[in-house]
Protein backbone atom coordinates (compact mmCIF):
# COMPACT_ATOMS: atom_id res chain seq x y z
CA UNK A 1 0.00 0.00 0.00
CA UNK A 2 1.33 3.38 -0.70
CA UNK A 3 2.02 5.83 1.93
CA UNK A 4 3.13 9.56 2.03
CA UNK A 5 6.89 8.87 1.64
CA UNK A 6 6.26 6.92 -1.78
CA UNK A 7 5.09 10.92 -2.76
CA UNK A 8 6.38 11.59 -6.47
CA UNK A 9 6.72 14.82 -9.01
CA UNK A 10 5.64 14.04 -12.62
CA UNK A 11 6.55 16.98 -14.34
CA UNK A 12 5.55 17.57 -18.38
CA UNK A 13 8.46 19.08 -20.46
CA UNK A 14 8.61 22.68 -21.75
CA UNK A 15 5.90 25.98 -20.54
CA UNK A 16 6.83 29.05 -19.14
CA UNK A 17 6.23 30.59 -15.62
CA UNK A 18 3.67 34.09 -15.86
CA UNK A 19 1.43 35.80 -13.87
CA UNK A 20 1.98 36.56 -9.45
CA UNK A 21 2.62 34.80 -6.72
CA UNK A 22 3.59 34.97 -2.73
CA UNK A 23 5.83 31.98 -1.88
CA UNK A 24 5.31 30.77 1.86
CA UNK A 25 7.07 32.56 4.72
CA UNK A 26 10.40 31.98 5.83
CA UNK A 27 11.25 28.97 7.47
CA UNK A 28 14.54 30.40 8.57
CA UNK A 29 12.82 33.46 10.49
CA UNK A 30 9.85 31.19 11.22
CA UNK A 31 11.60 29.27 13.27
CA UNK A 32 13.42 32.06 15.40
CA UNK A 33 10.12 33.81 15.73
CA UNK A 34 9.11 30.93 17.71
CA UNK A 35 11.80 30.38 19.80
CA UNK A 36 12.30 34.16 20.80
CA UNK A 37 8.98 35.06 21.39
CA UNK A 38 8.80 31.66 23.61
CA UNK A 39 11.36 33.19 26.19
CA UNK A 40 10.61 36.37 25.80
CA UNK A 41 7.77 38.11 28.57
CA UNK A 42 4.29 39.11 27.70
CA UNK A 43 2.53 38.11 24.03
CA UNK A 44 3.67 38.42 20.78
CA UNK A 45 1.30 38.11 17.53
CA UNK A 46 3.27 36.95 14.24
CA UNK A 47 2.35 36.75 10.98
CA UNK A 48 3.32 35.23 7.75
CA UNK A 49 4.61 32.14 9.58
CA UNK A 50 5.73 28.83 7.50
CA UNK A 51 3.28 25.93 8.82
CA UNK A 52 5.61 23.40 6.66
CA UNK A 53 6.62 20.46 9.44
CA UNK A 54 9.93 21.62 10.14
CA UNK A 55 8.34 25.61 11.62
CA UNK A 56 5.65 23.45 13.31
CA UNK A 57 8.19 21.42 14.59
CA UNK A 58 9.82 23.62 16.78
CA UNK A 59 6.20 25.17 17.48
CA UNK A 60 5.45 21.71 19.25
CA UNK A 61 8.71 21.42 20.99
CA UNK A 62 7.51 24.41 22.75
CA UNK A 63 4.09 24.05 23.77
CA UNK A 64 5.13 20.63 25.28
CA UNK A 65 7.90 22.76 26.97
CA UNK A 66 4.28 24.92 28.68
CA UNK A 67 4.32 27.90 26.49
CA UNK A 68 0.79 28.99 24.98
CA UNK A 69 0.65 28.79 21.43
CA UNK A 70 -2.84 29.94 19.42
CA UNK A 71 -2.28 29.13 15.71
CA UNK A 72 -1.29 28.69 12.90
CA UNK A 73 -4.18 29.81 11.49
CA UNK A 74 -3.42 30.93 8.28
CA UNK A 75 0.03 31.82 8.60
CA UNK A 76 -1.05 34.00 12.15
CA UNK A 77 0.15 32.99 15.47
CA UNK A 78 -0.32 33.77 19.45
CA UNK A 79 2.60 33.18 21.21
CA UNK A 80 2.74 34.28 25.30
CA UNK A 81 6.01 34.09 26.05
CA UNK A 82 7.32 32.68 29.57
CA UNK A 83 10.22 34.90 29.98
CA UNK A 84 14.10 33.56 29.92
CA UNK A 85 13.77 31.10 33.20
CA UNK A 86 9.56 29.99 32.12
CA UNK A 87 10.29 26.70 30.42
CA UNK A 88 8.91 23.66 31.70
CA UNK A 89 10.61 19.96 31.71
CA UNK A 90 8.55 18.15 28.68
CA UNK A 91 7.49 14.27 29.17
CA UNK A 92 10.00 12.17 26.80
CA UNK A 93 12.01 13.57 23.92
CA UNK A 94 11.51 16.45 21.88
CA UNK A 95 11.37 15.05 18.18
CA UNK A 96 12.44 17.95 15.76
CA UNK A 97 11.70 15.68 12.59
CA UNK A 98 13.61 16.40 9.23
CA UNK A 99 14.93 20.17 10.99
CA UNK A 100 18.47 20.78 10.91
CA UNK A 101 17.77 24.27 12.27
CA UNK A 102 15.08 23.04 15.15
CA UNK A 103 17.80 20.65 16.52
CA UNK A 104 21.25 23.60 16.44
CA UNK A 105 19.41 26.18 17.82
CA UNK A 106 17.26 24.67 20.41
CA UNK A 107 20.69 23.27 21.53
CA UNK A 108 22.12 26.30 22.57
CA UNK A 109 18.78 27.64 23.59
CA UNK A 110 17.97 24.83 25.86
CA UNK A 111 21.60 24.32 27.29
CA UNK A 112 21.19 26.20 30.60
CA UNK A 113 17.88 24.58 31.62
CA UNK A 114 17.81 23.25 35.05
CA UNK A 115 16.18 20.10 33.59
CA UNK A 116 17.23 17.16 31.41
CA UNK A 117 16.19 17.36 27.80
CA UNK A 118 16.93 14.44 24.88
CA UNK A 119 16.54 15.74 20.96
CA UNK A 120 15.86 13.16 18.14
CA UNK A 121 15.08 13.42 14.87
CA UNK A 122 14.17 11.55 11.96
CA UNK A 123 16.67 9.45 10.47
CA UNK A 124 17.67 12.16 7.52
CA UNK A 125 18.52 14.40 10.83
CA UNK A 126 20.14 11.73 12.50
CA UNK A 127 22.96 11.31 10.24
CA UNK A 128 23.94 15.46 10.19
CA UNK A 129 27.14 16.18 12.10
CA UNK A 130 26.46 17.96 15.56
CA UNK A 131 29.45 18.30 17.02
CA UNK A 132 30.21 21.69 15.90
CA UNK A 133 27.17 23.34 18.12
CA UNK A 134 28.21 20.67 20.82
CA UNK A 135 31.86 21.39 21.14
CA UNK A 136 31.42 25.47 21.09
CA UNK A 137 28.47 24.94 23.78
CA UNK A 138 31.00 22.45 25.93
CA UNK A 139 33.17 25.51 26.07
CA UNK A 140 30.72 27.80 27.56
CA UNK A 141 29.98 24.74 30.09
CA UNK A 142 27.08 23.09 28.62
CA UNK A 143 26.62 19.06 28.58
CA UNK A 144 25.23 18.17 25.53
CA UNK A 145 26.21 14.40 24.30
CA UNK A 146 26.04 13.35 20.92
CA UNK A 147 25.92 10.00 19.51
CA UNK A 148 29.75 8.29 19.03
CA UNK A 149 30.24 9.82 15.69
CA UNK A 150 28.77 13.13 16.82
CA UNK A 151 25.09 12.62 15.44
CA UNK A 152 21.80 12.61 17.18
CA UNK A 153 20.03 11.82 20.15
CA UNK A 154 21.57 15.54 21.91
CA UNK A 155 21.44 14.46 25.16
CA UNK A 156 21.30 17.63 27.31
CA UNK A 157 21.72 17.50 31.17
CA UNK A 158 21.47 20.28 33.95
CA UNK A 159 24.71 22.22 34.63
CA UNK A 160 25.57 25.18 37.43
CA UNK A 161 25.19 28.10 34.68
CA UNK A 162 26.87 29.15 31.50
CA UNK A 163 29.75 31.43 30.81
CA UNK A 164 30.36 33.82 27.44
CA UNK A 165 32.79 32.79 25.17
CA UNK A 166 34.46 34.51 22.37
CA UNK A 167 34.52 32.21 19.70
CA UNK A 168 35.98 32.13 16.11
CA UNK A 169 34.05 29.91 13.70
CA UNK A 170 36.42 27.63 11.79
CA UNK A 171 33.40 27.85 8.74
CA UNK A 172 30.84 30.21 8.25
CA UNK A 173 27.67 28.67 10.13
CA UNK A 174 24.95 30.83 10.72
CA UNK A 175 22.98 27.81 12.39
CA UNK A 176 26.40 28.15 14.90
CA UNK A 177 26.47 31.20 15.49
CA UNK A 178 22.75 31.67 16.23
CA UNK A 179 23.20 28.36 18.66
CA UNK A 180 25.79 30.33 20.70
CA UNK A 181 24.22 33.04 20.72
CA UNK A 182 21.18 31.46 21.98
CA UNK A 183 22.94 30.58 24.44
CA UNK A 184 24.72 33.46 25.49
CA UNK A 185 21.27 35.03 26.88
CA UNK A 186 21.51 32.49 29.63
CA UNK A 187 25.44 32.58 30.46
CA UNK A 188 27.63 35.11 32.62
CA UNK A 189 29.58 38.01 30.91
CA UNK A 190 29.68 38.60 27.21
CA UNK A 191 29.75 35.81 23.97
CA UNK A 192 31.31 37.09 21.19
CA UNK A 193 30.97 34.89 17.49
CA UNK A 194 33.85 36.10 14.57
CA UNK A 195 32.60 34.48 11.19
CA UNK A 196 35.23 34.21 8.37
CA UNK A 197 32.42 35.89 6.29
CA UNK A 198 29.27 37.14 7.32
CA UNK A 199 26.18 34.83 6.98
CA UNK A 200 22.60 35.05 7.17
CA UNK A 201 21.76 37.67 10.67
CA UNK A 202 18.13 36.64 11.15
CA UNK A 203 19.29 36.00 14.77
CA UNK A 204 20.57 39.15 15.32
CA UNK A 205 17.66 40.92 13.61
CA UNK A 206 15.19 39.71 15.63
CA UNK A 207 16.75 39.61 18.95
CA UNK A 208 16.98 43.54 18.54
CA UNK A 209 13.22 43.37 17.62
CA UNK A 210 12.37 42.04 20.83
CA UNK A 211 14.50 44.58 22.41
CA UNK A 212 17.63 43.12 23.24
CA UNK A 213 20.90 44.73 22.82
CA UNK A 214 23.05 42.91 20.33
CA UNK A 215 26.75 44.74 19.19
CA UNK A 216 28.06 43.98 15.71
CA UNK A 217 31.34 44.91 14.49
CA UNK A 218 32.46 44.11 11.49
CA UNK A 219 32.28 40.06 11.09
CA UNK A 220 31.87 40.15 15.33
CA UNK A 221 28.91 39.81 17.04
CA UNK A 222 27.99 40.02 20.38
CA UNK A 223 25.56 39.95 23.34
CA UNK A 224 25.80 40.41 26.86
CA UNK A 225 23.82 37.83 29.16
CA UNK A 226 21.25 38.25 32.10
CA UNK A 227 18.67 40.71 30.17
CA UNK A 228 15.24 40.39 28.89
CA UNK A 229 12.74 39.96 25.69
CA UNK A 230 9.97 42.01 25.33
CA UNK A 231 6.96 40.45 23.15
CA UNK A 232 6.14 42.22 19.97
CA UNK A 233 4.58 42.28 17.19
CA UNK A 234 6.06 40.26 13.85
CA UNK A 235 5.75 39.85 9.79
CA UNK A 236 7.57 37.37 8.27
CA UNK A 237 8.58 38.06 4.92
CA UNK A 238 7.85 35.38 2.11
CA UNK A 239 11.13 33.50 1.85
CA UNK A 240 14.09 33.69 -0.54
CA UNK A 241 14.95 30.47 -0.77
CA UNK A 242 11.79 29.11 -1.81
CA UNK A 243 11.42 31.77 -3.81
CA UNK A 244 14.95 30.78 -6.05
CA UNK A 245 13.11 28.09 -7.68
CA UNK A 246 10.84 30.45 -9.42
CA UNK A 247 13.46 33.05 -10.15
CA UNK A 248 15.63 30.14 -12.05
CA UNK A 249 12.68 28.50 -13.42
CA UNK A 250 11.47 32.24 -14.81
CA UNK A 251 14.87 32.69 -16.13
CA UNK A 252 15.16 29.32 -17.81
CA UNK A 253 11.61 28.80 -19.73
CA UNK A 254 11.10 31.48 -22.60
CA UNK A 255 8.59 33.52 -22.33
CA UNK A 256 8.71 33.63 -18.83
CA UNK A 257 7.16 37.07 -16.67
CA UNK A 258 6.77 36.51 -13.04
CA UNK A 259 6.16 38.35 -10.01
CA UNK A 260 7.17 37.09 -6.84
CA UNK A 261 5.29 39.33 -4.01
CA UNK A 262 7.09 40.37 -0.40
CA UNK A 263 10.07 38.26 -0.72
CA UNK A 264 12.92 38.76 1.71
CA UNK A 265 15.84 39.94 0.54
CA UNK A 266 18.42 40.77 3.51
CA UNK A 267 22.02 41.08 2.26
CA UNK A 268 23.15 37.69 4.30
CA UNK A 269 20.55 35.68 1.68
CA UNK A 270 20.62 37.63 -1.41
CA UNK A 271 23.72 35.36 -3.18
CA UNK A 272 21.04 34.12 -5.30
CA UNK A 273 19.86 36.45 -6.96
CA UNK A 274 23.36 37.98 -7.15
CA UNK A 275 24.66 34.86 -8.91
CA UNK A 276 21.78 34.47 -11.47
CA UNK A 277 22.33 38.30 -11.81
CA UNK A 278 25.80 38.35 -12.72
CA UNK A 279 24.70 34.90 -14.83
CA UNK A 280 22.69 37.46 -17.17
CA UNK A 281 19.33 36.81 -15.20
CA UNK A 282 16.59 39.69 -15.45
CA UNK A 283 15.50 40.21 -12.11
CA UNK A 284 14.06 43.60 -10.76
CA UNK A 285 13.90 44.56 -6.96
CA UNK A 286 10.24 46.47 -7.15
CA UNK A 287 9.41 48.44 -4.00
CA UNK A 288 11.63 48.33 -1.32
CA UNK A 289 10.36 48.32 2.11
CA UNK A 290 10.93 47.23 5.75
CA UNK A 291 9.19 43.94 7.10
CA UNK A 292 9.04 43.00 10.99
CA UNK A 293 13.46 44.57 10.70
CA UNK A 294 13.68 42.72 7.38
CA UNK A 295 14.36 44.17 4.18
CA UNK A 296 11.63 42.67 1.62
CA UNK A 297 10.93 43.57 -2.23
CA UNK A 298 8.35 42.23 -4.99
CA UNK A 299 10.92 40.67 -7.55
CA UNK A 300 9.99 40.43 -11.26
CA UNK A 301 11.88 38.48 -13.17
CA UNK A 302 11.91 37.85 -17.05
CA UNK A 303 13.21 35.26 -19.30
CA UNK A 304 17.19 35.30 -20.10
CA UNK A 305 20.28 33.92 -21.49
CA UNK A 306 22.09 32.80 -19.18
CA UNK A 307 26.14 32.23 -18.94
CA UNK A 308 27.81 29.98 -17.09
CA UNK A 309 30.28 31.47 -14.39
CA UNK A 310 32.77 31.05 -11.62
CA UNK A 311 30.68 31.34 -8.72
CA UNK A 312 32.82 33.61 -5.88
CA UNK A 313 33.37 31.96 -3.06
CA UNK A 314 32.46 35.22 -0.92
CA UNK A 315 28.39 34.27 -2.38
CA UNK A 316 28.47 30.41 -0.73
CA UNK A 317 27.42 31.13 2.37
CA UNK A 318 24.74 34.08 1.55
CA UNK A 319 23.26 31.32 -1.12
CA UNK A 320 24.06 28.04 0.68
CA UNK A 321 20.49 26.83 0.78
CA UNK A 322 19.46 27.70 -2.68
CA UNK A 323 22.26 25.96 -4.53
CA UNK A 324 19.70 23.14 -5.51
CA UNK A 325 17.77 25.72 -8.29
CA UNK A 326 21.39 27.46 -8.94
CA UNK A 327 22.83 24.28 -10.46
CA UNK A 328 19.64 24.36 -12.52
CA UNK A 329 20.21 27.32 -13.95
CA UNK A 330 23.82 26.21 -14.67
CA UNK A 331 22.62 22.97 -16.20
CA UNK A 332 20.57 25.75 -18.75
CA UNK A 333 23.48 28.06 -19.52
CA UNK A 334 25.85 28.46 -22.07
CA UNK A 335 29.07 26.98 -20.92
CA UNK A 336 30.51 26.28 -17.74
CA UNK A 337 29.86 26.85 -13.92
CA UNK A 338 32.23 26.00 -11.37
CA UNK A 339 31.40 26.52 -7.37
CA UNK A 340 34.21 25.51 -5.29
CA UNK A 341 34.27 26.65 -1.22
CA UNK A 342 30.77 24.87 -0.22
CA UNK A 343 31.96 22.00 1.43
CA UNK A 344 28.75 22.35 3.42
CA UNK A 345 26.70 21.06 0.97
CA UNK A 346 27.61 17.57 1.80
CA UNK A 347 25.55 17.51 5.12
CA UNK A 348 22.62 19.07 3.98
CA UNK A 349 19.51 17.15 4.34
CA UNK A 350 21.16 15.17 1.53
CA UNK A 351 24.79 15.28 0.14
CA UNK A 352 23.38 17.99 -2.10
CA UNK A 353 26.08 18.10 -3.86
CA UNK A 354 25.92 14.59 -5.32
CA UNK A 355 22.31 14.34 -5.11
CA UNK A 356 22.20 17.25 -8.00
CA UNK A 357 25.28 15.58 -10.11
CA UNK A 358 23.53 12.36 -10.25
CA UNK A 359 19.88 14.11 -11.18
CA UNK A 360 21.83 15.90 -13.88
CA UNK A 361 23.79 13.18 -15.27
CA UNK A 362 20.72 11.49 -15.85
CA UNK A 363 19.07 14.33 -17.78
CA UNK A 364 22.43 14.75 -20.12
CA UNK A 365 24.13 17.26 -18.56
CA UNK A 366 28.08 16.54 -17.43
CA UNK A 367 28.02 17.25 -13.90
CA UNK A 368 31.56 16.92 -11.68
CA UNK A 369 30.84 16.86 -8.44
CA UNK A 370 33.78 17.86 -6.41
CA UNK A 371 34.69 17.98 -2.66
CA UNK A 372 34.10 20.85 -1.94
CA UNK A 373 31.34 22.10 -5.50
CA UNK A 374 30.95 21.02 -8.80
CA UNK A 375 31.44 22.00 -12.31
CA UNK A 376 28.59 22.12 -14.44
CA UNK A 377 28.53 22.42 -18.38
CA UNK A 378 25.22 23.64 -19.55
CA UNK A 379 23.53 21.47 -22.13
CA UNK A 380 20.41 20.09 -23.27
CA UNK A 381 18.34 18.78 -20.39
CA UNK A 382 16.78 15.16 -21.08
CA UNK A 383 18.80 13.38 -23.47
CA UNK A 384 19.27 9.88 -23.09
CA UNK A 385 21.52 9.23 -20.20
CA UNK A 386 20.18 6.92 -18.08
CA UNK A 387 16.65 8.68 -18.19
CA UNK A 388 14.40 10.69 -16.53
CA UNK A 389 13.51 9.39 -13.16
CA UNK A 390 15.29 11.48 -10.20
CA UNK A 391 15.57 10.72 -7.08
CA UNK A 392 15.55 13.46 -4.16
CA UNK A 393 16.88 11.48 -1.49
CA UNK A 394 14.21 12.59 0.70
CA UNK A 395 15.41 16.01 0.25
CA UNK A 396 13.06 18.74 -0.77
CA UNK A 397 15.24 21.31 -1.82
CA UNK A 398 16.64 18.87 -4.96
CA UNK A 399 13.00 17.55 -5.47
CA UNK A 400 11.97 21.23 -6.01
CA UNK A 401 14.93 22.02 -8.31
CA UNK A 402 14.42 19.03 -10.39
CA UNK A 403 10.61 19.91 -10.85
CA UNK A 404 11.90 23.50 -12.23
CA UNK A 405 13.85 21.81 -14.58
CA UNK A 406 11.03 20.36 -16.11
CA UNK A 407 10.33 23.41 -18.16
CA UNK A 408 13.69 22.99 -20.45
CA UNK A 409 13.49 19.24 -20.30
CA UNK A 410 12.64 17.37 -23.73
CA UNK A 411 11.02 14.98 -22.15
CA UNK A 412 8.87 14.15 -19.04
CA UNK A 413 11.02 14.41 -15.75
CA UNK A 414 9.58 12.10 -12.48
CA UNK A 415 11.08 12.99 -9.24
CA UNK A 416 10.64 10.26 -6.75
CA UNK A 417 10.60 11.02 -2.95
CA UNK A 418 9.44 14.39 -2.47
CA UNK A 419 7.29 14.03 0.47
CA UNK A 420 10.24 16.16 2.20
CA UNK A 421 9.05 19.27 -0.20
CA UNK A 422 5.83 19.78 2.81
CA UNK A 423 9.05 20.85 5.58
CA UNK A 424 9.87 24.33 3.70
CA UNK A 425 7.41 24.86 0.84
CA UNK A 426 3.90 23.26 1.81
CA UNK A 427 1.45 23.41 -1.48
CA UNK A 428 4.82 23.53 -3.96
CA UNK A 429 3.16 21.81 -6.75
CA UNK A 430 0.11 23.72 -6.91
CA UNK A 431 1.63 27.24 -6.58
CA UNK A 432 4.16 25.67 -9.33
CA UNK A 433 1.11 24.61 -11.86
CA UNK A 434 -0.64 27.79 -10.90
CA UNK A 435 1.92 29.73 -12.43
CA UNK A 436 2.59 27.64 -15.63
CA UNK A 437 4.46 24.50 -14.30
CA UNK A 438 2.95 20.97 -16.04
CA UNK A 439 3.24 19.18 -12.82
CA UNK A 440 1.04 16.56 -10.93
CA UNK A 441 1.68 14.73 -7.98
CA UNK A 442 1.33 10.81 -7.63
CA UNK A 443 2.09 8.06 -5.58
CA UNK A 444 4.34 5.28 -6.29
Amino acid sequence: MSSVMDLRFQVAPGGCLRGRLRVPGDKSISHRSVMLSAIAEGESRISGFLEGADALATLAAFRRMGVEIEGPTAGRLRVRGVGLQGLRAPEGPLDMGNSGTSMRLLAGLLAAQPFPLTLVGDPSLSRRPMRRVTEPLGMMGAQVDTSPVGTAPLILRPVAGLRGIHYQLPVPSAQVKSSLLLAGLYAEGETCISEPVRTRDHTERMLTAFGYSVRRQGARVCLTGGGRLSGCRLEIPADISSAAFFLVGASIAPGSDLLLEGVGINPTRAGAINILRAMGADIELIDRRLAGGEPVADIRVRSAQLKGIRIPEDQVPLAIDEFPAIFIAAACAEGETRLTGAAELRVKESDRIQAMAEGLTRLGIQAEPQTDGIRILGGRLGSTRGGREIDAHGDHRVAMAFAIAGLRASGPVEIRDCANVETSFPGFAGSAAEVGLAIQECQA
